[in-house]
């Protein structure tokens, strides 16, 4: 990374502490050398120091009252990052791991993913160390509230459309929605994942799981390769993780196990998706409660350890980070050929190199699960065109739009590394370009 090097070591010092942005960052630059070897001009312009400085980063408090009457203060995020596209757009995550790093290597994944869907938005995120786990239905009103009291001024629909994220369902986005209405007395699509009786749009809970499979589908295909037969395992239990099962099953797998945080199920007669979906979303119990009805699967505390369970095929779909290299090797050593990611940066960028180096078949996360960001953006014109698609007409533009990508990173890939099948550089590099080309065009600001 010689031209780059010298940009990394700046975002290292202008943002300390911060190793989820620092990570996201190189990752991206790592692959972006021969691009600015042919653009020597961009380099001249500053378009990479530029990049990766947020154009706007927003932090504020956010204060609420529980259920017994205490005051509790959490701490609210926005990073707008950039909108050389279109406005910013992202998700909002609410969990006690959120921090500004977290936000901003989010942000800055946002970037390039929403590039790849081919639609005009640019790269946002945004979020709070708010848990809602535990709460009840009043106190998440409350605080959802008191969050959008203070980010309903930085956001509309032609400036920053947020979405949900971890621990934003449509329960937060109806809270959220309903007080930024109140306080602009405006119906418009500033928020997507709204219910369907007021602005969102079918197939937006799906989007994420199916459009890591449409994607993994076409870059299976490429290698002659497909899910018919293949024993899958796939983490978490939230709607990312459940419609990939839904999906994978449907061209064909096996799924053999999934997760939350507290740990993992195996059934090895493949799981029984009707009884996932009762337990994580009319439930909201712990995935443990699986093998109380199928006796003979099994429950294995610590998440992690799902990676030890034999598969061809790894669809990590929990939260980052959560494949390190040694649950890299150990897939590896299992026998796995192809690994998709539905969750935003789940392997650390040391596993993705043992991935590369053993040339399995990897979808990475900014083109892989870019599905549900890109439903967000056709909710986004549902919206201002006052129209409802149905469900199979959203559904076929989504695998357009996940196909379409698959082809742009291979493409990408091919031009300027030689191997089309290297997606994690053809995903940054046709990402880039789109957004490199618009940022040139509208010039510095003086």
């Amino acid at each position: 990374m010689k031209l780059l090097q010298p940009v990394m070591d700046r975002v290292i010092a202008r943002n300390p502490n911060q190793p989820e942005f620092h990570q996201a960052v190189s990752e991206v630059l790592e692959t972006l050398e021969p691009v600015l070897e042919k653009h020597p001009e961009w380099m001249q312009a500053g378009i990479m120091d530029r990049i990766v400085e947020p154009e706007r980063q927003i932090m504020f408090r956010v204060a609420w009252v529980d259920d017994n009457g205490n005051v509790q203060v959490n701490r609210g995020f926005r990073v707008q990052f950039n909108s050389a596209i279109g406005p910013y757009k992202g998700g909002i995550r609410f969990h006690p791991s959120v921090n500004l790093s977290i936000i901003k290597f989010l942000g800055f994944e946002q970037i390039f993913k929403n590039s790849l869907t081919t639609l005009p938005i640019g790269g946002g995120k945004g979020g709070s160390d708010f848990d809602p786990k535990g709460k009840s239905d009043r106190e998440i009103m409350a605080f959802c509230q008191s969050f959008m009291t203070e980010l309903s001024k930085h956001i509309g629909a032609d400036t920053d459309v947020p979405a949900g994220d971890i621990g934003v369902g449509g329960r937060e986005i109806g809270f959220m929605y309903g007080q930024y209405k109140r306080l602009r007395n405006e119906f418009t699509g500033v928020l997507t994942g709204k219910g369907l009786g007021w602005g969102g749009s079918l197939a937006r809970t799906e989007a994420t799981g199916f459009g890591l499979c449409y994607f993994m589908d076409e870059a299976l295909k490429a290698q002659g390769k497909s899910f018919k037969g293949a024993t899958t395992v796939i983490s978490g239990s939230g709607n990312v993780a459940i419609y990939a099962c839904q999906k994978a099953t449907e061209l064909g797998a096996k799924v053999v196990a999934m997760s939350d945080s507290s740990g993992y199920i195996y059934d090895a007669e493949g799981i029984d998706l009707d009884l996932i979906k009762e337990i994580k979303e009319v439930k909201r119990a712990r995935i443990s409660e699986y093998v109380k009805t199928r006796t003979n699967a099994t429950f294995t505390e610590g998440c992690r350890g799902i990676w030890t369970v034999k598969c061809d095929i790894a669809l990590p779909c929990a939260t980052q980070n959560e494949i390190n290299l040694e649950s890299a090797k150990t897939l590896l050593a299992n026998g796995t050929w192809a690994i998709g990611e539905g969750a935003n940066m789940p392997s650390t960028n040391e596993a993705i190199a043992e991935y590369l180096k053993a040339g399995i078949i990897f979808g990475p996360a900014k083109a892989a699960n870019a599905g549900g960001v890109a439903t967000s953006a056709l909710e986004m014109s549902q919206n201002s065109m006052r129209l409802n698609w149905t469900f199979e007409e959203v559904d076929a533009k989504l695998k357009q739009i996940m196909q379409s990508i698959y082809k742009a990173a291979s493409e990408a890939a091919l031009e300027y590394t030689g191997n089309a099948n290297n997606l994690v550089a053809g995903a940054n590099i046709a990402g880039f370009l789109k957004v490199a080309k618009a940022m040139y065009a509208q010039g510095i600001a003086y």
